[in-house]
C-alpha cells in the first residue's frame, strides 16, 4: 500500500505529540509492506529529502506563521500527493482537514485522523476557531475513514458529525531507563527531588498555573523542571520565562529529545500535566510508562488514564495542585507498583497494534 501523510511538522525529534505519534507509526506500517511517504515542513526538517527508518521525508515549503503554517503547507502538499498517486492520502489532525475535499476532488481515497478538537486551546482567536471548525466539519464530511486518538474524540465524533469512528490511541515504546544523568548535573538535580512537566510553550498546557502553585507549596529541596518551547514566539512564553527567571528553582531547559529527555523522565519525582485541553497525552503516557508518580488536570482525555481519583485536579486550580504537588512529594511509588504501572501502560498502549489497527482502517478505506 502506498501511503502519502499530510499536518505532521516532520520527524524525528520534531517538538509535539502529534510529531511523536507519526515518528513511531509510520515506520512501523513501513515494517508491515507499506510505502510512505510523509510531506514535512522544510523549516523544521531541513531542505533535503530524507528517510526515516524507511519512511520518505520530503519537505516542501513552509512558512513559519502561527496561522497560515499549516493550511498553506497542506494546501500545497495535497496538490504533491496527487503527482505522488497514493493509495490513501492519510490527514493528521482537523488543522489539516480543510483541504480533505480538494484531496477528494482530485479523486483520492483519504483517511483522516483526528487528534481532538483543538480549536478549545486557548491560544486561539475568533477566527482561527472558526477556520478550525470548519476544517473539522469537512474533514468528518468527506473523509473515507476516521480515526479518534480516544474514546472521548470518538464521542465527540458521533455526537456532532453522526459518524462512527475507530479509536485508536496513541502507543508507547518501553521506557530506556539510563543510568546516566548527565541533564541532572547540568541543571543541578537531584534525583527524585524534582518535579517534571513537559510541552509545547503554550498557555492551554497550564504551566503558569504550576509555577505559581509550584511557589505556594511547600517543598523544601525540590526543583521545577518543565521541558519545552515555544514554536511561535509570543507575549505567554516571554512571560514564562520572565516568571521562571525570577525563581532560581524553576527551570526551563527548552526542548529535550533522546538521552536527556529519557533522563529527565527517569529521575523525576513528580511528573504533573496541568492542561486545559488535551486529545492524548503522549507526555502523561511517557510519564506513566517510567512508572512516575503522576498528578494531571481532570479534563476528559486525562481521566481516561484512570489515575487514582486523588492524583486529579480542575485545571486552573492552582491551590490544590500545591496542595496535591505536597502530598505527592512525601508518597512515593512503592516499587511493585512502579513496576505494575510500567506493564499495565506498555502492554495497553502498544505501538505495534497500533500499527496494525491503523493498516486495517486504511485497508478499509480503499476496499
Amino acid at each position: 500500500m502506498k501511503i502519502a501523510v499530510l499536518g505532521t511538522r516532520g520527524f524525528p525529534n520534531v517538538q509535539g505529540g502529534l510529531e511523536t505519534h507519526c515518528q513511531n507509526l509510520y515506520p512501523r506500517l513501513v515494517e508491515l509492506g507499506c510505502e510512505v511517504s510523509v510531506f514535512a515542513r522544510r523549516n523544521y526538517v531541513g531542505e533535503d529529502p530524507a528517510e526515516y527508518r524507511g519512511v520518505k521525508i520530503i519537505p516542501l515549503f513552509s512558512i513559519k506563521n502561527i496561522y497560515l503554517e499549516t493550511p498553506l503547507h497542506t494546501f500545497l502538499g495535497v496538490f504533491r500527493a496527487h503527482k505522488y498517486k497514493p493509495d490513501i492520502l492519510h490527514f493528521q489532525a482537523i488543522g489539516s482537514a480543510l483541504f480533505v475535499p480538494l484531496a477528494k476532488l482530485f479523486g483520492m481515497k483519504v483517511v483522516l485522523t483526528t487528534h481532538g478538537s483543538n480549536y478549545e486551546h486557548k491560544k486561539w482567536g475568533l477566527i482561527s476557531r472558526t477556520v478550525l471548525r470548519i476544517a473539522e466539519y469537512l474533514g468528518m464530511k468527506f473523509a473515507d475513514e476516521i480515526i479518534s486518538i480516544s474514546a472521548t474524540i470518538a464521542g465527540e465524533v458521533l455526537r456532532k458529525y453522526k459518524r462512527t469512528s475507530t479509536v485508536i490511541p496513541n502507543g508507547i515504546e518501553p521506557a530506556a531507563i539510563p543510568s546516566s544523568d548527565s541533564i541532572l548535573k547540568e541543571y543541578n538535580l537531584a534525583r527524585g527531588r524534582y518535579i517534571l512537566s513537559t510541552g509545547r510553550i503554550i498557555a492551554g498546557k497550564g504551566f503558569s498555573d504550576l509555577i505559581t502553585a509550584f511557589g505556594n507549596a511547600n517543598l523544601d529541596g525540590w526543583k521545577l523542571v518543565i521541558a519545552g518551547k515555544a514554536n511561535y514566539s509570543g507575549k505567554f512564553s516571554r512571560r514564562l520565562h520572565a516568571r521562571a527567571a525570577s525563581n532560581p528553582n524553576v527551570i526551563l531547559p527548552g526542548f529535550l529529545s533522546g538521552r536527556p529527555l529519557q533522563e529527565i523522565y527517569s529521575h523525576a519525582g513528580i511528573f504533573v500535566l496541568p492542561s486545559y485541553y488535551e486529545g492524548m497525552s503522549m507526555a502523561l503516557l511517557e510519564a506513566l510508562s517510567h512508572g512516575l508518580s503522576c498528578i494531571a488536570s481532570d479534563i476528559p482525555a486525562n481521566k481516561e488514564f484512570d489515575l487514582e481519583p486523588d492524583r486529579y485536579f480542575a485545571p486552573g486550580d492552582d491551590h490544590t495542585l500545591a496542595q496535591k504537588l505536597e502530598l505527592f512529594s512525601t508518597r512515593p511509588i512503592p516499587e511493585n507498583e512502579r513496576n505494575a504501572q510500567i506493564k499495565k501502560v506498555t502492554e495497553k498502549y502498544d505501538w505495534n497494534v497500533v500499527a496494525k489497527t491503523t493498516l486495517t482502517v486504511l485497508k478499509r478505506a480503499i476496499a
